[in-house]
């Protein structure tokens, strides 16, 4: 549990001018303060000529047959036209998957002239009025790798006569630590209020602590958190969960177990990402014995464990030489009617090998495979290597000849590797004779 020593310790930490910057802006927040909103424009760059009307394009089809249309499109242009010229179409715009499907397409292309053109004309249609809809846009322009034309759709909402909210804020922040763009994220935090009269809700205030995470900024992070209960919101359980996780990567054991404590003792449950945290932490530093006996306490506080949850618990033990309890847990799985996952195989036949059970990491190898769920190169290397040296050549070939039959195929320097050992194994057998 955090003391107040403790507590009052990370606020020492922290340049004085931080903290004058932080508590001016929780002031501001509180009197929900008005300001006029000075604009910035953001100059856009095109990458390239837009195609003109005149193009010699098929015709349209009628809008019941736009959406097959757009699938079977491959040329950016005419993919670009076919949206632009049924904007209107609410079969079209309304249809999630279709307008991401094509945003994603053009910007895999590198047309994100024709990206911007696309959406910038759909701010102008009347859907552009609504909040949720310049959200899609911002989200869109994120997934389009263009941060820039996200937060210059923020700036810009009040032109189209669409009201600026938290919710997109909230859509900048998620999109400016998508990209990484974590500066950003606190420039644009520092003048919400002064600039834009919007209050941080819990949302606001998360994403930042995370990009303080990000950065290594512990101690800001640590601050931030106090910031947000003395402007009335206590830390959430996402809250805690990003900040025990940072604390644990930074190697502030003291710290993360501080925080797990007072997130019990302040009635705040953890989820499933959280007890994930913990257990990842005890497995690190050893502890798979007390990582059992807390995925023991999930299961009494009614939170399913997941596939990472059982594949910590799983190498936490090959990690201690108990494969017994290991392979006991695998097999639980199984008996349960949970079908462990590829990372789960790949973790038992790459301790198995290790630890000399060839028999069974190729029964797990073999089965994995036939699933089409294949360990990684090295794992099927080691794996192979021991089989033929231990006399299991059969075996051996019969793991190659699956890794023939994978879609997509490893790489050809990795699959040479491998046939080197099957036909390196069989030359030694051969001159042992």
């Amino acid at each position: 549990m955090l003391s107040i020593r403790f507590v009052r310790g990370f606020c020492a930490v922290l340049d004085a001018a931080a903290v004058a910057t932080i508590a001016h802006n929780i002031s501001i927040w509180k009197r929900k303060a008005k300001s006029n909103i000075t604009i910035r424009k953001i100059s856009v760059s095109t990458i390239s000529t837009l195609p003109s009307p005149e193009e010699d394009l098929e015709p349209v089809k009628p809008p019941d047959q736009v959406l097959s249309r757009l699938k079977e499109e491959r040329d950016p242009v005419r993919l670009f036209r076919i949206f632009k010229d049924n904007a209107c179409n609410p079969r079209l715009v309304e249809n999630r998957f279709a307008f991401e499907d094509t945003i994603a397409r053009l910007a895999g292309a590198r047309r994100f002239d024709l990206v911007e053109d696309l959406l910038e004309h759909q701010k102008s249609l009347p859907q552009g009025h609504s909040e949720g809809f310049m959200i899609r846009i911002i989200m869109l322009y994120g997934k389009a790798g263009m941060p820039g034309h996200a937060i210059g759709t923020f700036h810009w909402m009040h032109v189209f006569k669409c009201e600026r909210t938290v919710k997109s804020f909230n859509a900048v922040l998620k999109v400016l630590s998508s990209t990484r763009r974590f500066h950003q994220i606190f420039m644009l935090f520092d003048e919400v209020s002064t600039r834009f009269g919007i209050s941080p809700d819990e949302i606001t205030f998360n994403l930042v602590i995370k990009a303080f995470c990000e950065m290594s900024c512990l101690d800001s992070a640590y601050l931030l958190m106090m910031e947000m209960e003395k402007a009335g919101m206590g830390p959430d359980v996402f809250t805690y969960t990003t900040l025990i996780s940072a604390s644990y990567k930074a190697g502030r054991r003291e710290v993360g177990n501080g925080l797990w404590n007072l997130m019990l003792l302040r009635g705040c449950l953890p989820n499933l990402a959280t007890f994930n945290v913990r257990i990842q932490y005890l497995v690190n530093n050893r502890m798979a014995w007390h990582a059992n006996r807390l995925l023991n306490k999930m299961t009494r506080m009614g939170i399913k464990p997941d596939e990472l949850t059982y594949n910590l618990i799983i190498k936490g033990f090959f990690i201690i030489k108990d494969n017994e309890m290991a392979k006991r847990i695998y097999l639980s799985l199984q008996d349960g009617g949970c079908e462990p996952n590829n990372k789960i195989n790949q973790t038992m036949v790459h301790y198995l090998s290790e630890g000399g059970e060839l028999d069974l990491a190729f029964r797990i190898c073999k089965e994995s495979m036939t699933k089409n769920w294949f360990p990684s190169i090295e794992s099927i290397n080691k794996l192979l290597r021991l089989l033929m040296t231990s006399s299991h050549e059969e075996s051996a070939r019969e793991i190659m000849n699956l890794v023939r039959r994978r879609v997509p195929s490893y790489s050809v320097e990795g699959m040479k590797a491998l046939q080197d050992i099957i036909d390196g194994g069989r030359k030694e057998l051969k001159s042992g004779a």
